[in-house]
């Protein structure tokens, strides 16, 4: 999803969590994959509610859910319309489209709101099929979440085309003969991915 669909700012969310009291967020957070409390919400094992208390108690006051997602919602910089085309274009083509997204609640209020686009339509509207790192309780690069989509998907790996901007996600699911694209964050790849569909 970010890095994606929409451009990542991994330096607004830490200015964002920064200006809520929390001085060592650097340390904590990570373009691909959260640590502590932050890690812990995206693999789904503390709730939302669980980690706005945790955070109102690590920054010594408390903080409010809109607070949260305020600078949760901090990573998304811009959301191009190209990508959203490009999306429409291919599921016209006949491709299913799957997103796969290491994600928490607070993210996914924005995403899979009216807002998300623009044009009323939630993130949701340009995929077939939503897998989201803290529903599943798993986070990748972890072998078990690439396994679980292509389980559910019943899909081979040799007939799917995974597009991530992180290179340790990527890495996994080339171990598992998935074919790859990583393009980086905020790059055009709405073309270039035509070149992958094709081999």
């Amino acid at each position: 999803m970010g890095g994606v669909v929409f451009t990542l700012s991994q330096k607004q969310a830490i200015e964002r969590f920064e200006a809520l009291g929390c001085a060592d967020v650097k340390d904590r957070l990570d373009p691909y994959q959260q640590r502590g409390i932050f890690g812990d919400l995206e693999g789904g094992m503390i709730t939302a509610e669980e980690f706005r208390s945790e955070f109102s108690k690590l920054v010594g006051r408390e903080v409010t859910y809109d607070e949260c997602a305020h600078a949760w919602q901090g990573y998304a910089k811009e959301l191009p319309q190209r990508n959203l085309e490009a999306l429409k274009r291919l599921r016209s083509e006949g491709y299913r489209l799957v997103l796969l997204s290491n994600t928490n609640p607070y993210m996914m209020d924005w995403a899979e709101s009216e807002q998300f686009d623009g044009h009323g339509h939630p993130i949701s509207h340009y995929f077939d099929a939503c897998y989201l790192s803290y529903k599943m309780k798993m986070m990748k690069p972890s072998e078990e979440i690439f396994l679980q989509v292509l389980m559910n998907e019943q899909l081979l790996p040799s007939d799917a085309l995974f597009v991530d901007d992180g290179p340790r996600n990527v890495a996994m699911a080339s171990q598992l003969g998935i074919n790859t694209f990583c393009p980086e964050n905020g790059e055009d790849w709405t073309e270039k991915i035509y070149d992958y569909l094709k081999q």
